[in-house]
Parts: C-alpha cells; structure tokens; sequence
C-alpha cells in the first residue's frame, strides 16, 4: 500500500486484495507517537460514526451486557483501550435510556487519546490515563471488561497480557469486539470509506485493521483456556470470557479456571 502526503491510500489493487492470510507487518498510523495530531484528533471525531455503522456494539449491548444490569445496583464496566471514548458513552447513554445504572471507566494508554476523551464529559463515564496492567497492579475489578478494535494492534506478548489481565480485572463478564477478516469486509470499508481518505486516518487504518483481524477460527486458536470466540454478522468476532456463565456452573473446568484471577508473568 503506498500513502500519498495527505495518507490517503493509493494501492492499486483497490479494494481486492488477496486478505486470506493475516499481515501482521502492517502499523497503523495512529499508533506512531509522532503522527500528525490533528489528523489523529480528526480520527477521534469520526470514530463515533464509523463504530456505529461498523462495531456493532447496540447488539453486543443487547445480547450480552444488558442482561447483567439493574436498575437498583450500579453495575461497573471497564473499557480497555478506549480511544476516543465513543464506545464508553454510547454504553452509559443506551444503560441510561433503558432505567438501568452502569458505571463505566474509559481507559486509554496513550494520552493523545485520554485528552481528547476527557474533555468530552458524559453522566456515568469516567476517564483515566491507565493501563491493564496499572489497574491489576492496583488490585482493581469491574464487574464487565470490554474493549474494540484493541486486540488486532496487539502482538502475541501484548494480547496475552492484555486478555490475562482482563481475566483478573472483571467479575462478570469480558467481551473483546473486534473485526473479523474477509474480502467482503475490506471491499465494503475501502468503497464506504472514500469520502474520507484525505480528512483523517480512519480509512488507511481502517483497511490495515481488517488485515491485522482475524477468521473465527483463528482467534479461537489464538485465545486461552475458557475463551470463546464468537462470530456476528456481518464482520465482527467477540473474545468473550463468561464468568457469570461459570459462576452458575461451579464444579465445571471453566468455573475453577475462572476462580484464578491472577495474571501471568509479564516479559
């Protein structure tokens, strides 16, 4: 794939490109330290819309996440990796909407992202620089750990850590969302993504996401003991780790893997 200044794609294969194999070379421009921030912060601004239209997140609410809530108890989520922080509020507002009390953390790593997310206020979301890792080390839990689009940037030391560590940090439920790769998945996002090539990274990054993704088959055989991985239509594979599942089945192998909270050794 070759850039042009603005970091619009010129390949010319278009949008057929042979994505039967994983390519695992390809960085994401937003990840370079010293990538234009304005193009970054244009990148947040438009991640609300392309993650509504793409994610998925209304039917992983519905199907996974609300069912644990109450309108009595407030029920604690973590989201991992949280960027611009659209997931964190679209979450709290659809829990606000339904009478239900969630209170959801967004954490974020990088803090090109924590200062866009922070100034960015919604009732029931709050903001915080942190790692996993910094809140394992901090003995901290939640009873729902999700996060998007994270696992793909991951190499396989990172994504170890980053699923042990949501193991330790959540009581109830972990559910990763991330891209499942297909032909159909890139030609769709390269055609849909056109308006966009020169106003920010969403479409180079985009397309070099869905080649860093996985098959549903892949990422099963890429995730621990007790692990799950769970395709949704039309592009979307779930790394879901079920502990209430497991809590309801206690002499089970997933209940006594699931009472092992403790991380493992980090490089």
């Amino acid at each position: 794939m070759v850039l042009s200044a603005t970091g619009a794609s010129t390949d010319p294969r278009g949008p057929f490109i042979d994505v039967r194999q994983r390519d695992t070379g390809l960085r994401e421009l937003m990840d370079d330290p010293d990538c234009d921030l304005g193009q970054l912060r244009r990148t947040y601004a438009v991640f609300p819309v392309v993650n509504g239209l793409v994610a998925g997140w209304r039917r992983a609410y519905r199907e996974r996440i609300r069912p644990l809530l109450s309108a009595d108890r407030a029920t604690t989520l973590l989201d991992l990796g949280s960027g611009g922080g659209d997931l964190a509020r679209s979450l709290a507002r659809w829990a606000r909407r339904d009478g239900l009390r969630l209170a959801v953390t967004a954490v974020d790593p990088d803090r090109r992202a924590h200062d866009f997310a922070s100034v960015r206020p919604v009732d029931g979301v709050t903001y915080r620089c942190a790692s996993s890792g910094d809140l394992v080390e901090a003995s901290e839990q939640f009873d729902v750990v999700v996060s998007n689009h994270v696992l793909h940037h991951l190499d396989d030391s990172s994504r170890a850590d980053v699923l042990a560590d949501s193991r330790a940090l959540a009581r109830r439920l972990v559910l990763h969302s991330d891209i499942r790769r297909s032909r159909a998945a890139y030609a769709g996002y390269w055609v849909g993504t056109l308006p966009l090539a020169r106003t920010s990274f969403v479409r180079v990054d985009g397309l070099r996401s869905i080649r860093r993704s996985w098959t549903d088959t892949e990422l099963a055989r890429a995730l621990p003991a007790g692990w799950a991985a769970v395709g949704r239509p039309p592009f979307r594979v779930w790394a879901v780790l079920d502990l209430a599942a497991a809590a309801a089945a206690p002499d089970s192998d997933e209940a006594r893997r699931a009472g092992d909270v403790e991380p493992g050794p980090r490089s």
